[in-house]
């Protein structure tokens, strides 16, 4: 690999760093938000809900994520509610804006499947013990059944936190200059496909090296007071 075109490639592939956080970071903490919300509604004994909650994962599971980045910014540009709608303008008018809210979308589908298996797998006498102390449904949940349901979820969702990540590539598909944007521009002026995306990819997986060692580094953290 040319010494000179490393040189040349990493300072630019880095500007597209602060992107990629960006896009990250926003998509997480909205989708894992949305997410919970959707995974209590799953387990609602109101049908309506928790049949709206089931069609709005199997929908956004099944669809993909690049499919749906097109939906929202080319596609809803040409409905009127959506243009004449300043808050909807807003967020499609702009391709970070519109890829953040689609990641975001997209992952909460996933996160509610995830934390609902693990609000699922607490044992049942945790709950009526606690019922049984007179704690309330929000106190009950916020010490008992939210800890215990992140300790059983965290490893399927350090999973989904790298599939972000590497989703956050599809976003240079809406004019988002993130890692994978500054590459494909990169590659046009310099015709080294091979070792700007070797590069590109070389990124992506440290990233994802650290984001596993935090996830990590967490769940040691959580399971401290459990035998080996």
């Amino acid at each position: 690999m040319d010494f000179e075109l490393v040189q040349h490639a990493v300072p630019v592939l880095l500007k597209g760093l602060g992107i990629t956080g960006l896009l990250t970071a926003l998509s997480v903490l909205i989708g894992f938000n949305l997410g919970l919300g959707l995974a209590l509604m799953r387990l609602s004994q109101n049908c309506f809900v928790a049949s709206f909650a089931k069609y709005y994962s199997m929908t956004f599971r099944g669809t993909p994520l690049l499919v749906q980045l097109f939906l929202f910014y080319y596609g809803l540009g040409q409905l009127p509610f959506a243009r004449e709608n300043a808050v909807t303008w807003w967020v499609i008018s702009d391709g970070t804006r519109c890829a953040v809210m689609a990641l975001a979308l997209n992952t909460a589908a996933y996160t509610s499947e995830i934390l609902r298996g693990g609000l699922m797998s607490i044992p049942a006498g945790l709950t009526e013990a606690a019922k049984a102390g007179g704690m309330s449904s929000l106190l009950r949940f916020r010490r008992i059944e939210f800890p215990l349901a992140i300790r059983q979820a965290l490893p399927a969702y350090g999973n989904e936190l790298i599939l972000v990540v590497k989703g956050t590539s599809l976003a240079s598909t809406i004019t988002v200059l993130e890692i994978t944007g500054y590459a494909k521009r990169l590659m046009s002026q310099t015709f080294a496909i091979l070792e700007v995306f070797v590069i590109a990819g070389a990124l992506y997986l440290v990233i994802n090296i650290i984001l596993i060692a935090l996830i990590r580094a967490l769940e040691r953290h959580l399971m401290r007071h459990e035998g080996r």
